[in-house]
């Protein structure tokens, strides 16, 4: 889809097409931790409401280890469910200065949200089974 950016205080119209192509890049390949590049992790932070988490490899983990985490990320970005910020529960972030380039991530995202919610619901079932085993072997349950 073509998308027209407007230069905004932090970001010119150009770094908002990058930005874009490593967003898409990054929900194609999977949500690698190899593709959740600096670019992206720096716009998350400072313009879709979600808080920093230290840096970039612990907002990863935050949100990309645990398929429950994962699927609550990108519940931001599922027009399916509204939109909301995971972190504060507005859509604020949609408007304003970088509200087109958000707008155009939730865009973007629509085709990709199905498989890698599917997936990440699928890590938590197996990461949820695996913890009850443990816990049964624990208590000589199993």
């Amino acid at each position: 889809m073509e998308y027209t950016f407007s230069d905004s205080r932090f970001m010119s119209a150009r770094d908002k097409r990058l930005t874009l192509l490593n967003w898409v890049r990054f929900l194609r390949r999977g949500l690698r931790e190899a593709d959740f590049t600096r670019r992206i992790y720096d716009h998350l932070i400072l313009h879709c409401a979600f808080i920093a988490h230290y840096n970039r490899a612990v907002f990863y983990e935050t949100y990309f280890e645990r398929g429950e985490d994962t699927a609550r990320f990108l519940s931001q970005f599922d027009k399916r469910s509204g939109c909301r910020s995971v972190e504060y529960g507005g859509t604020w972030w949609l408007q304003g200065e970088y509200g087109d380039l958000n707008r155009a991530m939730v865009e973007e995202a629509a085709p990709f949200i199905p498989k890698l919610g599917d997936g990440a619901q699928r890590r938590e079932r197996a990461s949820d089974i695996a913890e009850a085993k443990r816990l049964l072997s624990k208590h000589d349950l199993q």
